[in-house]
């Protein structure tokens, strides 16, 4: 992917000798190591903008445009003025795909002279380009909108969810030159260029205080227009500034993709008051901030729909956690009126449950409606903090327009404040906040497992787009682990009662290592899981957060092979959508001159026709195998690689 960079960087240097000068209508900024460029120019009075990796046009000619209280920025520009460029370098931890986030870009600004003038604040990373407005303003409120495009080259192929509110459409792949006019995506858009191995992903960073972003295809299919959720009022004094968040391309091949720490740059810093470890460098602290900070798996009664909501059952499951090695017991709704947590349950006594559950050393996690908590945060958290609680898993934001997007600051913020760990659900795409408070663990913005009550759209084909696109965002809440697997001939929704997935029993298992899930819940019922005692083992073992993640082989929406490390143990999760497939597993990423122990889950023939089958396997093994490994139609695999 990174071929050809010292050419590359000449002949940028000589462009930007010519024509980069302060006061030019044409000026480029560079990465550096000299593979990715974002051109930022003048035509007929609009300020225009393309991003390049290595010759290949990942955005063609392109429009910067907003506007403050209905005037148009950068639609009259008669100058651009370039500002310092420096080069950063930086690293953070953080807790999920790695423990470590990387950067390397090339900052500068411009200053656009027009109706009015504002700045363009540009960062061109060695794995992608980030820019946002900015603008000094007088005193009052502003409304603030955003028009900027995306012109994508023709024969792109495109994923993207057709929803930018509650972000839980299918992904559907799409030919960028048929988009039909009127979609609006909700980001990450990830697209597939001609040169083999290169992808885009077009999102937002840094959104704390404005409308979120959705992409609109405009009646030329291959441009995306900025959609806001509405216009969006800032009220800002006379010394200070206003700034939109960051738009984000990320550029290279799925490994660059997945690993980028681009999103993570752009947004806050974690408050070292509130979480003390961040201001240890990587390797050094556990990633999460503090140490109340624990990612883990949680038993999770509603979907396994076992048994009536109760304080018993709720107590059981506490205990069931306990037996199967679970960190945690998510209890749903039931425990409270879900509209005034004051009003509690007079049949269950949530605070014995949540005692009850830490001797069994079980923490116990509560589910509560986004809106009941707007009402009275601090109250409301305060007693569910007293009782002993360690998270909330928050629920029905269903919007992400400028009223309800401080919100999830301000409660990550009162979460944090009380060592309340998150699980964002019915919610928009991550953003980034959860560099800011890594008590955010994990965000819904998926179809997720419990779609299998009703229909059939959380299926292997979508997951493995969202693993290239929602995923790049962070951490899914997409609760995996049903033992009930069902070919897609045999699968049928089921509410209420105990649905299957679909998928083969080595898929499901898969998809704990495959998707990135700080907090995991479980789906099924602990007396499916006791049955295989083989997989129970390995459920209590899979670690959900990583210190690295290599994607070995991949084709979007097909099939995808990650590896992941945790400490001196490698897990291999292969998925695979319709249609049965043999894949070649490389081990040569692992360390040489070691000797090691692998324990394989794997599809049989015949689970093609019986999704619950699966063969369990243990065997020698070092770098030099090339193992294969066969995948039935909606199949998958698992490795456990331990050193010997």
């Amino acid at each position: 992917m990174k071929k050809r960079v010292m050419c590359y960087a000449l002949l940028w240097g000589v462009f930007l000798i010519s024509c980069g000068q302060p006061g030019g209508k044409d000026q480029r900024v560079v990465s550096p190591d000299g593979t990715v460029a974002m051109q930022v120019y003048v035509a007929d009075g609009h300020l225009g903008y393309t991003v390049a990796e290595e010759g290949t046009v990942v955005l063609d000619s392109s429009v910067l445009q907003w506007s403050v209280d209905s005037t148009l920025l950068g639609s009259a520009v008669s100058k651009i003025e370039r500002l310092a460029t420096r080069r950063v370098q930086d690293s953070f931890p953080v807790c999920g795909i790695h423990d470590c986030s990387r950067v390397d870009y090339t900052s500068t600004g411009f200053r656009i002279a027009g109706t009015r003038d504002f700045f363009v604040d540009v960062r061109v990373y060695n794995d992608g380009v980030a820019f946002r407005y900015r603008i000094a303003p007088g005193e009052g409120e502003y409304v603030l909108n955003d028009s900027t495009t995306f012109t994508l080259p023709q024969g792109v192929i495109t994923w993207g969810q057709d929803n930018v509110s509650y972000y839980e459409n299918e992904n559907v792949e799409r030919l960028v030159d048929t988009l039909p006019v009127g979609l609006t995506f909700g980001p990450p858009l990830t697209v597939k260029y001609q040169p083999q191995g290169l992808y885009a992903s077009i999102t937002e960073g840094g959104l704390t205080d404005f409308a979120g972003m959705g992409l609109e295809v405009t009646p030329n299919c291959r441009t995306l227009r900025a959609k806001l959720a509405g216009e969006t009022r800032l009220a800002c004094g006379a010394d200070g500034e206003l700034t939109t968040p960051w738009r984000i391309v990320l550029i290279g091949d799925l490994n660059t993709l997945v690993n980028s720490g681009i999103i993570g740059d752009v947004s806050a810093a974690p408050d070292p008051g509130l979480f003390p470890l961040s201001v240890r460098g990587c390797g050094e602290g556990n990633g999460c901030g503090a140490d109340w900070v624990r990612p883990g798996r949680a038993l999770w009664s509603w979907l396994a729909d076992n048994g009536p909501v109760s304080f018993d059952n709720m107590k059981r499951f506490s205990k069931w956690a306990g037996e199967l090695g679970f960190e945690y017991n998510l209890v749903d709704a039931g425990w409270s009126n879900v509209f005034n947590h004051a009003d509690l349950n007079k049949n269950i006594d949530i605070k014995e449950v949540i005692r009850y559950g830490k001797e069994k050393k079980v923490g116990v996690w509560l589910w509560t409606v986004a809106a009941t908590l707007f009402q009275h945060p601090h109250c409301y958290l305060d007693s569910i903090s007293k009782w002993g609680a360690v998270g909330v898993k928050i629920d029905f934001f269903d919007r992400d327009d400028a009223q309800i997007i401080p919100q999830y600051e301000n409660l990550a913020k009162a979460c944090a404040e009380r060592h309340l760990m998150v699980d964002f659900h019915g919610c928009s795409k991550p953003t980034g906040l959860h560099r800011a408070y890594p008590n955010i663990l994990s965000y819904e913005a998926i179809r997720c497992a419990e779609c299998f009550k009703w229909d059939t759209t959380s299926n292997p084909d979508y997951q493995l787009q969202c693993i290239f696109a929602r995923m790049l965002g962070g951490g899914i809440d997409y609760t995996p682990g049903s033992m009930r697997n069902s070919t897609l001939e045999k699968f049928k929704p089921i509410d209420p009662g105990l649905p299957s997935s679909l998928g083969t029993r080595s898929h499901e298992l898969a998809l704990f290592v495959v998707l990135s899930a700080p907090f995991a819940s479980l789906c099924d019922s602990p007396d499916e899981y006791r049955k295989y005692p083989d997989i129970l083992k390995y459920l209590a073992e899979v670690p959900t957060s990583w210190d690295q993640t290599i994607p070995l082989a991949a084709c979007v929406g097909e099939y995808a092979v990650l590896a992941k490390q945790k400490g001196n143990t490698w897990y291999i999760g292969g998925l695979n959508a319709w249609g049965e497939r043999t894949i070649q597993v490389d081990c040569s990423f692992l360390p040489q001159d070691k000797k090691y122990t692998i324990e394989i889950f794997q599809d049989k023939k015949r689970s093609n026709k019986n999704a619950n089958l699966y063969e369990h396997k243990i065997m020698d093994m070092d770098n030099k195998n090339i193992i294969e490994m066969f995948m039935a139609s909606g199949g998958g695999f698992v490795m456990v690689i331990r050193e010997k």
